[in-house]
């Protein structure tokens, strides 16, 4: 393989140490990995007292140790100095064992309780002008360029912590915060130059911190998107890998046939199987080889080094599937190992319902496989949002049915509640572009997020209506920044000023519906019952003894009345209710109409 540039190293000099520090107490084997200058056949020794090294690996690259060490466990905090030996050659390097959190092991994660919502650093606020342009990464900012930096960062997000307080959020996913260095598109942070290190345009390492303590302060919890498909063409070792089989290279550019149904199917052709997760996703990202043993570690560490230096609350994972599928597993697995109550969702970017739920790990496979994921993002329920919203029809697949015909599938998922909803997200379209900006439809779809079975995730500014400045340039167009996030901007939708009327009322019923959504029993962990569309118009209810939320939807472009009589199995024992939307009283088997492309949302409980 090419590789993109070299990364010489000095002689006489470690280079690099990582992960740069480790906790006592951890299930987590410690595997540092040391690079410098011809390393191979060096001896390893660690004083201070406490640490032992139990095994030295040398990479195939003369520049690269692995070194295994044994923690005694709590008590073994301290500062360590490892010594390498060659010959005459002596060089060494600090290592701090640090004390871990109280109850870091047992923290807890995000949940069906919570809203997600999503924020692309770079499009959502720059707090700190001086670092949108920095000498030591390739590209500058130009917010002209649709697909160029924008200048947004960590201090953006912080400034605007309240906002999303106040919108209902309680729990924010920020797309990758590493280093991304490639020189063009290296604002979304998909494509790592170093997994270690904060984007100095976003800020850096402690103000990552930062931002979490502030979150957590304000009772929100973040969670990081992991990345350990890839890397990015930019990443400091591609000059010279730690050995062979670290990343998969069997051409020039070995790209994915991004045929999930190959890794599912009990007929695929073992090719098929191979190119789906070896091939690469993208040309700037290098497909790394999760399969060995040493990749596998480093990926593992990475994930819960930030975890436990940032104390997050959980993962979302991009491109699962597209990782050795055997090996991701065992990824997921010794994550919760060290983690049990961590929530780690996953992206399996699938519209079959069957597909998606062979990546939930409590699925029974027929083949065995277990993903070991908690959660996965349900992206045939999103696919129904926007072709069932969409436009008032009757079909038998089409309008509302297509939303209940989805959901109809929950026979295949172990855990529904786990699953990830969302309308739409950073790389997809935008939901309202999909309906064509109807204020009524897109309120229908916020509506269904509120309600419907699942962790809702919204994405930034999809509360107010975000559209994309240009539908051609796909989810270039879709990652517009947020308007008020800039100085001299000339509207600022955080404040409300300015905003459309359009803009307002969907932010408006957003609002409220998040808010109320915060204190549901019966929409955090109630079943589900769900009844046969009509003259596309479609009812459900959310329930759990003693409580309940009926949620009626009117696709249609006419008024539909509320058919008490159908629902008499879930309405036994209640007599009133509290309509979410206007605060009025709802009696049962009162006559009812709920306006054309409009919702209905009534809490029952007994008193």
């Amino acid at each position: 393989m090419k590789a993109k540039q070299s990364d010489r190293t000095t002689p006489g000099r470690i280079e690099r140490v990582e992960p740069p520090c480790w906790w006592a107490g951890m299930n987590t084997p410690l595997q540092i990995m040391v690079y410098g200058r011809d390393l191979k056949g060096s001896r390893v020794t660690v004083s201070g007292g406490g640490l032992t090294v139990r095994k030295v690996t040398y990479g195939d690259s003369p520049d690269y140790l692995f070194i295994d060490v044994d923690i005694p466990g709590a008590g073994a905090e301290g500062r360590y100095t490892f010594e390498i030996t060659k010959g005459g050659d002596r060089r060494s390097f600090e290592y701090e064992i640090l004390k871990r959190r109280r109850g870091s092991a047992s923290r807890r994660s995000y949940s069906s309780a919570d809203l997600v919502y999503l924020i692309m650093p770079d499009r959502f606020a720059d707090g700190d002008p001086s670092i949108d342009s920095t000498p030591d990464t390739a590209e500058n900012a130009n917010r002209s360029k649709p697909d160029g930096r924008h200048g947004g960062d960590l201090q953006g997000i912080i400034d605007h912590l309240d906002y999303l307080v106040d919108l209902g959020v309680t729990t924010l996913w920020l797309t990758p915060p590493q280093l991304d260095d490639e020189p063009e598109a290296s604002y979304h942070g998909y494509a790592a130059a170093d997994y270690y290190k904060v984007d100095p345009r976003f800020g850096d390492n402690e103000l990552y911190r930062e931002l979490v303590r502030q979150a957590h302060r304000r009772g929100l919890k973040v969670i990081m998107d992991a990345v350990p498909n890839h890397c990015g063409t930019a990443h400091w070792w591609m000059g010279n890998l730690p050995m062979k089989g670290w990343v998969h290279d069997r051409e020039a550019f070995p790209a994915s046939n991004y045929r999930l149904a190959a890794l599912t199917d009990p007929n695929a052709s073992p090719e098929d199987f191979r190119q789906c997760y070896e091939g690469w996703f993208a040309p700037s990202m290098p497909d790394m080889a999760i399969e060995n043993p040493y990749v596998l570690q480093y990926l593992l560490q990475v994930y819960v080094w930030w975890i436990e230096w940032a104390d997050l609350d959980g993962l979302r994972v991009d491109t699962f599937p597209y990782n050795e599928k055997y090996a991701i597993a065992r990824w997921t697995r010794m994550l919760l190992d060290e983690y049990p109550n961590l929530r780690i969702v996953a992206e399996c970017w699938e519209s079959s319902p069957a597909i998606t739920s062979y990546w939930e790990g409590a699925s029974p496979n027929a083949d065995g496989y277990s993903s070991n994921l908690p959660s996965v993002m349900d992206f045939p329920l999103q696919s129904a949002f926007s072709s069932g919203l969409a436009k008032d029809s009757e079909g038998w697949n089409d309008g509302v049915n297509a939303i209940y015909a989805t959901l109809a599938h929950d026979f295949l998922y172990a855990d529904p509640l786990s699953l990830l909803i969302f309308l739409d997200n950073h790389d997809i379209s935008r939901f309202a572009d999909d309906l064509g900006g109807n204020v009524e439809r897109i309120k229908l779809g916020l509506t269904l997020l509120a309600t419907l079975r699942g962790i809702p995730q919204i994405t930034y500014g999809t509360e107010l209506m975000f559209r994309s400045v240009d539908t051609s340039l796909g989810d270039v167009g879709a990652r517009i920044d947020f308007p008020g996030g800039w100085k001299g901007d000339r509207r600022n939708l955080f404040t409300g000023k300015r905003r459309t009327k359009k803009e307002t009322d969907v932010y408006r019923h957003a609002r409220k519906l998040f808010n109320w959504r915060k204190t549901s029993r019966a929409i955090h962990r109630g079943r589900t019952m769900q009844y046969l569309p009509h003259r596309n118009s479609y009812a459900f209810f959310r329930y759990l003894p003693g409580e309940a939320v009926f949620v009626f939807i009117n696709g249609s472009d006419q008024p539909r009345p509320v058919e008490w009589d159908r629902y008499t199995e879930r309405t036994a024992g209640f007599t009133t209710g509290t309509n979410i939307l206007d605060g009025s009283t709802v009696r049962v088997g009162r006559e009812l109409t709920v306006p054309a492309r409009s919702s209905l949302v009534v809490e029952f409980k007994k008193q």
